[in-house]
């Protein structure tokens, strides 16, 4: 399976300049070995999806309501998403769990909205740094699979070391590859054989730097790049950087 690279613009970029950005985008992804996915603000999608169109690259949202419509003032609906142009969303991202008090079971609900809505879902996963201190990572992380995964799930898991994101600091390659294997561990106890091909991403602070050891470590089915992904030059760095199917 090809290894994916998914850009999450979080919350910068007006839509003159994520246009521009989308446009370097597709001028060099020609022949690179991966996947490519770009998620620009919901405010962005649409011009971009356009900029975008019959390039290869997908076009994402960066979350979406567990309602299809309704009272939610401030909310995007999935189907929203889907008819702004996006094909994928984030879901249950760190700094949703952290800033807007997500749970696992309000992931969940989310991401059956998405699937509903024709959507591929990229679920978010990841321990504190007080939690990795108390020897809890992988207990967080496999709580965080069972509540946020639907059986059955057809979609992408992203580890997150969430000390890691925004900080500068990276998980060692041993940290990576301790935690992707738990990651795909859990996964083949709680869907059977259907876990082996849940691709699951790398999420913390990935750079052109380090993209080809992190990419190299076992399970790791591709990056969610933040930082990195708000400049065309690094983000096609690191999708030279997969490794080809």
């Amino acid at each position: 399976m090809r290894q994916l690279i998914a850009g999450n613009w979080k919350m910068h970029m007006l839509r003159a300049p994520a246009v521009e950005l989308a446009r370097g985008v597709r001028e060099g992804a020609q022949g690179v070995a991966c996947d490519l996915l770009v998620c620009p603000p919901f405010t962005a999608i649409e011009p971009v999806a356009s900029a975008l169109a019959g390039s290869g690259v997908a076009v994402g949202g960066q979350d979406c309501h567990a309602k299809g419509q309704g009272a939610h003032t401030g909310d995007v609906a999935a189907v929203m998403l889907r008819d702004a142009g996006a094909t994928w969303v984030i879901i249950g991202h760190s700094e949703r769990r952290q800033n807007h008090g997500e749970t696992d079971e309000l992931v969940r609900e989310k991401v059956l909205a998405a699937v509903d809505a024709g959507l591929t879902p990229i679920v978010c996963v990841g321990e504190t740094e007080d939690q990795r201190a108390a020897g809890q990572e992988t207990e967080v992380v496999g709580w965080q699979i069972s509540g946020s995964l639907p059986k059955p799930f057809s979609g992408v898991v992203a580890y997150e070391p969430v000390w890691a994101i925004g900080t500068g600091r990276t998980a060692t390659g041993q940290d990576v590859a301790i935690m992707h294997a738990f990651v795909r561990d859990e996964l083949v106890r709680q869907f059977g054989e259907a876990g082996h091909d849940i691709r699951i991403l790398y999420g913390g602070s990935m750079r052109p730097a380090n993209a080809g050891s992190l990419l190299a470590v076992p399970h790791v089915g591709g990056g969610l790049i933040g930082g990195a992904s708000l400049k065309a030059e690094d983000f096609l760095a690191i999708a030279r950087a997969a490794k080809p199917a």
